[in-house]
């Protein structure tokens, strides 16, 4: 694989991994379950996130290597734990692909309605394969374009919101704050409810590892992974926040909560409810390109994912093998599979992407959780890096894995999460199955991946320990 990424398609990568289907459509399960209070649970989130991302640049920063924080596990948690975590984000992304594009798929019913869930998912499906199949530059060009609109768009919308919360339209009176406290006031279903709600948040910010799996195709992985990881913080955390709290502001979270409101996206019934129908499309729209893109980030990062697991014997050595244009073209088949299961479930149920959010949220949970705890031990072992850094290191890499500890415990409270979460387990049992099976005695660590990030930044790489077959 080929460095042509620019610094700011990687920022833009980033952010469009993120912001997504998980903020646009999933805000109205979180809303449905704290209600004006599902502000605090994406602020605790955002921070969360925030410790996760800077983690995962730092090391990134350090090492910019194929396989991005997997290969990370592997050399200090050894290749078990390498083993785990690829292949835990291989699946994560794949289903996260297939989600993005059924929300792409209920986007298009705004307009026509009658449309069939699986024919939009097909469509959309077949284009971001297509994105994916070209070139990587392609890929970075299309998803720069994509996540502008995209950020732009939440820009407008918070700036727009703000405007008729505090000041009005000519033709619409300042909304004011009374929203956030009528009803059954800001907590309607008690403080417990803003942990519950962390269920559904975290899936909003599933994506914020990919600036560690794109920085093996930087052309500077340096500058470009370091302002990548601190852009997504900040942005991230100040779309969420403001945007929610536009939302609530404009929107009862009785009436976010109907059954048609759980549907469809709360951004654009925001527009519909306070008298601007033409906005509602536009939004529509926004909405729409935004899932396009994180489904085309995921792809792009499931497919580099598969690739790096074959070359370190994780996955069929058949995988291995590139395009003249950089592509890996087998590993870009086997990632499409999310793509196919979706169309497979909606041929037979409309509630597919709530199946999908459920399974999603799970599996992140344990790869998140993998990062910090291969952080740690890098930082005991290798020290911080001089050029990008998190603070309070160590130490708040362990505050994050206690939220993650209290985020997967509110999945197994949830009724509807339930379910997924077994499914997980079985998912990791099965794992471990094929590694005791057939993978221990030939997973290796790929050093080559390590030396070329040496190449690349002119870091003096550690050595490894050596590896224990496990």
């Amino acid at each position: 694989m080929t460095r042509s990424l620019s610094h700011e398609q990687m920022t833009m990568i980033a952010l469009g991994s993120a912001l997504g289907t998980g903020l646009f459509l999933g805000s109205g399960a979180a809303i449905a379950i704290a209600g004006p209070a599902v502000i605090v649970s994406y602020a605790i989130g955002s921070l969360i996130a925030a410790i996760i991302a800077s983690a995962a640049g730092e090391m990134a920063v350090r090492f910019p290597v194929r396989g991005g924080f997997g290969s990370m596990a592997a050399r200090y948690l050894g290749p078990f734990g390498g083993f785990i975590s690829r292949w835990s984000y291989w699946a994560t992304t794949v289903l996260v692909a297939g989600a993005e594009l059924v929300a792409v798929a209920t986007y298009l019913k705004f307009w026509w309605p009658e449309l069939p869930l699986w024919v939009g998912i097909v469509v959309f499906g077949v284009i971001v394969l297509g994105l994916n199949a070209f070139s990587v530059k392609s890929f970075g060009s299309v998803e720069f374009i994509l996540s502008g609109i995209k950020v732009l768009a939440v820009i407008a919308f918070i700036i727009i919101g703000l405007i008729i919360v505090f000041f009005g339209l000519p033709s619409h009176p300042a909304e004011g704050l009374h929203r956030l406290t009528e009803g059954g006031g800001f907590l309607p279903n008690g403080p417990a409810s803003i942990w519950l709600a962390m269920a559904v948040v975290m899936f909003s910010f599933g994506g914020i590892e990919l600036v560690s799996i794109s920085a093996a195709e930087a052309k500077d992985p340096v500058r470009s992974v370091r302002s990548a990881a601190k852009a997504t913080v900040w942005r991230l955390s100040t779309f969420y926040v403001l945007s929610l709290f536009v939302v609530m502001c404009l929107m009862s979270s009785e009436t976010l909560t109907q059954e048609e409101g759980l549907s469809s996206s709360p951004f654009v019934r925001v527009f519909s409810d306070v008298g601007i129908p033409a906005a509602a499309a536009v939004i529509n729209f926004i909405v729409l390109v935004a899932a396009l893109s994180a489904a085309n980030a995921n792809v792009y990062a499931g497919t580099r994912l598969m690739h790096s697991l074959s070359y370190e014997g994780m996955a069929p050595r058949r995988l291995r093998a590139t395009t003249v244009r950089g592509i890996p073209a087998g590993a870009l088949a086997v990632s499409s599979l999310g793509i196919l299961l979706v169309v497979v479930l909606a041929l037979f149920t409309e509630s597919v992407f709530q199946i999908m959010m459920s399974m999603i949220t799970t599996l992140v949970l344990v790869v998140w959780g993998l990062i910090l705890v291969s952080y740690i031990s890098y930082r005991r072992r290798d020290g911080a890096a001089d050029q990008f850094r998190l603070l309070g290191g160590s130490a708040m890499a362990g505050v994050g894995i206690l939220g993650l500890v209290a985020v997967f415990v509110a999945v197994f409270s949830s009724a509807t999460m339930v379910v997924p979460g077994l499914v997980a387990v079985a998912f990791f049992a099965v794992l471990v199955v094929v590694y005791f099976a057939a993978v221990r005695h030939h997973a290796q660590l790929d050093e080559s991946a390590f030396q070329e990030a040496h190449d690349a930044t002119g870091a003096v790489p550690t050595v490894a320990p050596p590896q224990r077959r496990r």
